[in-house]
């Protein structure tokens, strides 16, 4: 086979695939990134408890600003509740879905 046939083959399969256990260390990887998610989650919950916090006495006190800005952390904390907690089913999906492509 020509070098540059090699190339063109090589540009459609460059036969990597994942594999579990290739590096060391990945356990204490897997154990920093669930601990990160973690860190991330209590955060989200103080940001929830807080802007819920501020969108009701923003409601209370006649300040439709901090009401409008409470409406909006607690919107974005939701949010941010949802991309922490999906973020292994999307992650995995999104590679399942990658594997298939030819």
């Amino acid at each position: 086979m020509s070098v540059s046939g090699r190339v063109a083959h090589l540009a459609f399969d460059p036969g990597i695939k994942p594999a579990a256990g290739g590096l060391p260390g990945l356990d204490v990887l897997k154990d920093v990134v669930s601990s990160i998610n973690l860190f991330g989650i209590v955060a989200v919950v103080g940001a929830l408890a807080v802007s819920l916090g501020v969108w009701a006495w923003g409601h209370h006190s006649g300040g439709h600003q901090a009401e409008s800005t409470g409406k909006k952390g607690a919107l974005v904390s939701a949010g941010a509740a949802l991309g922490l907690g999906a973020a292994n089913g999307v992650v995995e999906f999104f590679s399942n879905l990658g594997t298939q492509v030819n």
